[in-house]
């Protein structure tokens, strides 16, 4: 009986610095993937914008930033309106698919206005600094998707 005890005991205390382990490589990964830069990183901390740029792209940013929080709100908003649609059907689409419609719209506006966004700012930039918020911008998009 102490036999198994001990054997109990040392699988016990392997599965634990085997998960602890497991647990430490995954964190460790996750912490060091490379995520793109946002927006905001991307305009103040790699173009050298002079001050009057700035202050223009300030005021650009100020006026998304109002806009942005509403339109996340409906998407938000459409999203509870999904979810309770789903959870209202039996899997019938007709009752679903508005809901669908109206999260689709709410959210394609919100991506329509984020890159009229976009735009408003590269009006500010040099050629030099557009050319390489577009690829930074490009870049945070493509990884993004994969």
């Amino acid at each position: 009986m102490t036999i198994g005890w001990k054997s109990i005991a040392v699988t016990t205390v392997l599965a634990i610095a085997a998960s602890g382990m497991g647990a430490w490589g995954g964190a460790t990964w996750v912490l060091q993937r490379q995520t793109p830069p946002s927006l905001h990183e991307i305009v103040h901390r790699d173009l050298d914008l002079d001050r009057g740029q700035l202050a223009r792209i300030e005021a650009i940013e100020s006026r998304f930033a109002t806009r942005r929080i509403a339109l996340e709100q409906r998407v938000q908003a459409a999203n509870r309106e999904l979810a309770q649609a789903i959870a209202e059907s039996d899997g019938d689409s007709r009752k679903v698919q508005p809901a669908i419609d109206h999260f689709h719209d709410a959210m394609g506006d919100l991506q329509q206005a984020t890159v009229a966004h976009i735009f408003e700012m590269r009006t500010v930039m040099t050629p030099a600094q557009a050319e390489r918020f577009d690829h930074s911008v490009i870049a945070a998009l493509a990884v993004a998707g994969e």
